[in-house]
């Protein structure tokens, strides 16, 4: 979402700061990188991982967020460091289009996965079967990269976001003092307000409403687990009993959504600062400082660095699917299996994916207790536990 990303100080950066610059600049860039192509690999490589619905918008809001990292960035960071644009006008508003196109795209993506999880945590089995057909999967993946069009390539190009401001751009587009020119990207109001509502509020608001409903169930499930526990459980080491069941689902869903809200808090860290000066800017007659702008759009791009490690590494089936990738194969990294004695066994399903309950077997006349098994398996046919 560039905005005014060149820095104009007439003193530069010192050795030291550029040193420094360059040097955090780059790992943000292969950090992106390598995050959302392990994402994208391991999906790929997985055929349990492609099952899952909730990975089609992790695997579109990695490629999302690859090429922010590829398309995006490395310009940003080369204007950024050298202090003016080089690459041409036309190449300005084709870089400044993808930018608007690309992280809106992203925020959208986030959008989607926050609904998804609404249903799969707060509603039925059926319900989110109903919601989450693959028709609607598509209509929403799709609508994640189309609606951004309409505010990134097609206003700029047109030039809608500068009208009525064309001379303040003009005029901060020519860096007198080292004679040379910036990739300018200023907004009027109302393309401001648009841009920023579609891109970050909207998303925003229905991302807060899906995770408060993912609170309000966890909190509900954490007082349920407490009339569990001060109830006590029959001692019954045969087969699991469906209070513990219940126990095992809730708590589940009580850890998840203590993972949304972290992933809530850094959406709100990463882009609100943003879009709230995008919006503040043009009322305060431009006076928001460049360096600050600078920050803020930074602090957005991280965003696209850290969506692998908190919709992806925070899964135990994908931290596996890594581990197999980085270790070339390793057999220990595989899913396990249980061989001989075929037990009874229970499943649920969370955010899509179905894990095998722990349960306490007699074997051989000696109590044996498995731990939950992340076996993911195709959430509409439950035939088989492992």
């Amino acid at each position: 979402m560039a905005h005014n990303i060149n820095v104009t100080s007439n003193e530069g950066y010192g050795v030291a700061a550029r040193i420094v610059l360059i040097s955090f600049i780059s790992a943000v860039i292969l950090m992106t990188i390598l995050g959302n192509l392990l994402v994208m690999v391991a999906v790929c490589r997985d055929r349990q991982l492609r099952k899952i619905k909730t990975n089609y918008f992790i695997v579109s809001l990695a490629f999302a967020d690859l090429l922010v990292s590829v398309l995006v960035m490395p310009f940003g960071a080369i204007e950024l460091v050298q202090e003016k644009w080089i690459y041409g006008e036309m190449f300005c508003l084709v870089r400044t289009s993808l930018d608007v196109l690309l992280t809106t795209a992203s925020i959208l993506h986030l959008c989607c996965i926050s609904l998804d999880r609404y249903y799969a945590i707060c509603c039925q089995p059926l319900v989110y079967r109903n919601k989450m057909t693959p028709l609607r999967i598509t209509l929403m993946l799709s609508g994640c990269w189309i609606i951004p069009t309409f505010i990134s390539f097609l206003p700029i190009m047109q030039g809608w976001n500068s009208i009525g401001i064309l001379d303040l751009i003009e005029t901060r587009k020519y860096n007198k003092s080292s004679n040379s020119t910036n990739c300018i990207f200023m907004v009027n109001k109302p393309y401001a307000i648009t841009c920023s509502v579609v891109a970050f509020y909207i998303p925003f608001f229905l991302m807060v409403l899906a995770y408060y409903r993912i609170y309000i169930t966890a909190r509900e499930h954490a007082r349920q687990i407490g009339v569990l526990q001060r109830a006590g459980a029959p001692a019954d080491h045969r087969h699991q009993h469906p209070d513990q069941h219940t126990t095992h689902r809730m708590k589940t869903e009580t850890k998840a959504a203590k993972t949304l809200c972290i992933i809530m808090g850094c959406f709100c860290l990463c882009w609100a600062p943003f879009f709230i000066t995008n919006v503040v800017d043009p009322f305060i007659n431009y006076s928001v400082p460049v360096e600050l702008w600078t920050a803020f759009l930074w602090l957005g791009y991280i965003n696209s660095g850290l969506n692998p490690f908190l919709y992806a590494f925070l899964n135990k089936s994908f931290r596996r699917a890594f581990l197999i990738i980085l270790c070339c194969g390793d057999e220990k990294y595989r899913r396990p299996s249980i061989l001989g004695q075929t037990v009874p066994c229970s499943t649920t399903t969370i955010n899509g994916s179905t894990h095998v309950l722990r349960y306490t077997v007699l074997y051989n006349g000696h109590q044996q207790e498995h731990d939950t098994l992340p076996i993911h398996i195709d959430p509409e046919s439950q035939e088989s536990c492992f």
